[in-house]
Order: structure tokens, then C-alpha cells, then sequence
């Protein structure tokens, strides 16, 4: 049976699936040999169109004003995909928008899938980069309109070609593209049944062995497309391998990718996964740490995170957490021994410059050091503070909470926002207490650096 493919690519108001929209999808039908239909649209997606997106697709709020609505073109696409092999490059980002545009219709969208960045990867090895501009500029393939939907589409059609060329070349036959390769490489014991109910929502997974061992735990923004970035990992040996170990998947939707991060770093402590021991560390491996010392003054130093003690910040290098302490010595005047940053016995240099006021020697009091320490120390996140960090649920109605207190994580919950009657009480009631530790207080200053959350409720 001959195989039929549907190329398709989309252009969109921004990355993620869950909350931006498609402005243009271009899909060119393929029966193995040739292009035998198409079809091309701007899309309204109701919403703006950011102007760094406009900057980098050319698709303007004026060019989509009068375009059909994604439900106006949805049985056209349904039909033209149907019974065919869904073919993009980087699939997962064209699947993940087309199903979550049929999910808020209530239909819910599955073909199956064929990649051409991990088919390049196997077929075409040894290129430095297999971005659709990189590839197709070694393979001397023409984009006429990069970032456009149909340029796009047409170039991983002529991509594709080559492809299955290169596997009739090394198989002599046509069977090898016709067989879900994915599935073809997964444990007899998997049911791949289950991979298709995977949500498309943030989340913590878990992969078992065939005697039901916890192998690994993970979490991501979009369970369904990093499970499936697993179960088709080609990349190293060592991918390969717990591929094909999973025997069985379990997974829990969050709603917000914090209690992913928050769950995920609990479960991996608790139990240990024997793929998780390699896994990489975050990026924020030095920290601002204080303590008062013998004397009654508000020390701050600098030094590598571990879990014995919680940093007040955290940062990516020696360099930058210097950088900031030196920064807080001369906001508010401290001192440079107090501070980390001058080892000695006696007074610091800045003392020796008229600078300091002594604090090293006690010629400053605590108290009139430490009110000038503890603004510094305002400058962190947490310090010292009591808030909540809401986020979103795992429903319309449902919000997720992180409670802080004092500066310190302890713990996360749900709740319902037609509880909020009784104000801040649902709220403190729903927290399911945990435990804090240095990992924890970098997730969380991380995230909070980085992201966008509901909102901060002070308390």
C-alpha cells in the first residue's frame, strides 16, 4: 500500500500551544512520488499579532483581519488530512497548535506523525544543524518565503523527497517510512494506546520498567509532546536505551508548570530514578548566602549551592554573584569584610579609605549596620516575606498556590476561585505542607525571574 503524506507547516502569534493562535497554515498533499493537492490560508486568529512576530513572518494584524477563522477551515483540514501521515519538521510544534485549535472545538485531532528533523537526523547524519534553513542550505534546497507557511511547506516537501530517496537507497524498498518508526523501537510491552490519551498540558511523568521500576521522572509544559520527544529519541546510546526499557508510562496534569518543577524535584529526591542520577543541574550553581555572626552583625559571603544551606539569591556564576555583591556594598555603604568580598583580620580596605563605618572593627553598632544589611537583603525575592504565588490550574475554575513563609517554600495545593468568598482562607487551607531545600529556593527564584505568574498575594 502506497503511503499518502500531508506536508504541513504554520505560522503563529507566538510559541506555545496552549495560548497563541494560528495565523497561516500551508499544507501540500504527497503520495510518495509528487504533490498531488494543496492548500494555503491566512487565518484570523483573533487575537494581535505581536510585532517581533510580524518582524520575523511578515504577517501583519491588517493581513489576517478578513482571513477565515481556524473553525471556518477545520473540515477542510480534516479532510485533506485524512488517512494521511501528518509530515512537518519539528511536528511536535505543528501538531501540538492544529490539536489544541480542534480541542477548543471539542474534536479532538490524531494522525500519525512523521518528523522530518528526527528522520534527517537518522538519514542524513553528520550535519552541524538540522534547523529547515541549515538543512535545506547544505541539501542546496530553495525557501521562496522563509517563515512564511507555504515556503516553509514546500521546502520540507522537497526535504522529504530527498528522504525517501535516501531510505530506498539503504532499505531497497518503500516499507521502512511506511512504518511508524516511533513505535516500531518501543517496548513489546508498552501499550501505545495510551501514548494517544497523553494531555497536551504541563505536567509530571513517569517511565517504568517490565518489572514496574521507576526508571525516570519528568516534567514539561506539554506532556504529550515530551513524552513523545522520549519514546523517538535517537540522540545517545543512553536515550536509546531507557527508550526501550519504558514498559509503562504514568503521568499527573499540574496546570502550572511551577508545581511540574516543584513536584518533579520532590519525586526525583524521594525516589531516585535510576536515569535521573545523570541529569543535568540547573543553570544556577552560585549563591548569596547570610548568617549573623558572633557579634550580631548581618553577614552576607557568596559560594556554590548545595543542600545544606538555602541561598538568599542564586546566580549563574562566580562572576555575576560577586558582581551583585559588590553592587549592595555600594547601594548601602556596607562593608566589604561583612560582605564576602575582603578577607581579613582587621578592617577592610574601604575602613582604611574612610569608606566603611567600621563595622569589621566594631566601631559601627549592629543595629546601625544591620538596618542599612537588611534593606540590601530586600532586594531578594523571598527575603523574609510572606506570599502566596498563584498560578493556573488543572480547570477553568482551579488556581494552584505556593505558600512562602519568611522567606521559606513551604508547600503547594489548589484551590477553587468560587471559594474566594471566604478570602485568603481557602487558600491557606488547600497547602499540602513540604519541605524546603536549597533546589527548591532555585526553582523557584528561577522561575519567578523568568515567568509570568497570576498574580502575588502578600499576607
Amino acid at each position: 500500500m502506497q503511503q499518502m503524506y500531508a506536508i504541513i507547516d504554520i505560522e503563529t502569534t507566538g510559541g506555545s500551544a496552549r495560548i497563541e493562535r494560528i495565523t497561516e497554515i500551508a499544507i501540500y498533499l504527497h503520495d510518495g512520488n509528487k504533490i498531488t493537492g494543496e492548500f494555503v490560508s491566512l487565518v484570523n486568529p483573533e487575537r494581535n499579532i505581536p510585532y517581533f512576530i510580524t518582524n520575523l513572518t511578515g504577517i501583519t494584524n491588517e493581513m489576517v483581519e478578513d482571513a477565515p477563522r481556524f473553525y471556518e477551515i477545520a473540515k477542510n483540514i480534516i479532510e485533506l488530512t485524512e488517512g494521511r501521515t501528518f509530515v512537518a519538521h519539528n511536528a511536535r510544534f505543528d501538531y501540538s497548535f492544529i490539536r489544541q485549535e480542534y480541542k477548543s472545538l471539542g474534536y479532538n485531532f490524531k494522525r500519525n506523525i512523521l518528523d522530518t528533523v528526527a528522520l534527517s537526523r537518522k538519514l542524513l547524519p553528520g550535519h552541524q544543524s538540522y534547523s529547515l534553513g541549515n538543512i535545506c542550505k547544505d541539501l542546496s534546497i530553495s525557501i521562496n518565503g522563509r517563515h512564511r507557511a507555504a515556503g516553509d511547506a514546500l521546502a520540507t516537501v522537497k526535504l522529504l523527497e530527498i528522504l525517501i530517496a535516501r531510505d530506498i537507497e539503504i532499505n531497497e524498498s518503500r516499507t521502512s517510512l511506511m512504518k511508524n518508526t516511533r513505535v516500531s523501537k518501543l517496548n513489546p510491552k508498552l501499550d501505545i494506546t495510551k501514548i494517544e490519551s497523553i494531555p497536551d498540558e504541563p505536567g509530571i511523568y513517569y517511565f517504568y520498567n517490565e518489572k514496574s521500576d521507576l526508571i525516570y521522572i519528568g516534567k514539561s509544559r506539554n506532556l504529550q509532546q515530551r513524552i513523545s520527544t522520549h519514546l523517538s529519541n535517537n540522540s545517545t546510546n543512553r536515550a536509546m536505551e531507557m527508550r526501550d526499557l519504558i514498559a509503562d508510562i504514568d503521568w499527573e496534569t499540574t496546570g502550572s508548570e511551577l508545581i511540574a518543577l516543584l513536584k518533579e524535584s520532590f519525586e526525583i529526591k524521594r525516589n531516585k530514578p535510576v536515569y535521573n542520577r545523570a541529569q543535568r543541574r540547573t543553570g544556577f550553581q552560585w549563591g548569596i548566602f547570610s548568617f549573623i555572626d558572633n557579634n550580631g552583625y548581618l553577614n552576607y559571603r557568596y559560594g556554590q549551592i548545595n543542600d545544606d544551606e538555602i541561598p538568599v539569591s542564586v546566580f549563574t556564576s562566580k562572576e555575576k554573584t560577586k558582581h551583585k555583591l559588590a553592587s549592595l556594598i555600594e547601594t548601602y555603604g556596607l562593608c566589604q569584610k561583612l560582605s564576602g568580598l575582603y578577607e581579613t583580620d582587621g578592617a577592610c580596605f574601604h575602613y582604611q579609605v574612610g569608606i566603611c563605618k567600621g563595622a569589621c572593627i566594631g566601631k559601627e553598632s549592629p543595629k546601625e549596620y544591620n538596618e542599612r544589611a537588611n534593606k540590601a537583603t530586600e532586594e531578594f525575592i523571598f527575603s523574609r516575606r510572606n506570599f502566596f504565588i498563584i498560578d493556573k490550574g488543572r480547570d477553568f475554575d482551579e488556581r494552584c498556590a505556593v505558600k512562602i513563609v519568611n522567606g521559606k517554600y513551604t508547600g503547594y495545593g489548589y484551590f477553587n476561585i468560587n471559594d474566594m468568598g471566604f478570602g485568603l482562607s481557602a487558600v491557606h487551607e488547600c497547602i499540602k505542607p513540604s519541605g524546603d531545600n536549597s533546589d527548591i529556593q532555585v526553582i523557584l527564584k528561577q522561575y519567578l525571574k523568568s515567568n509570568r505568574v497570576e498574580k502575588i498575594i502578600e499576607f
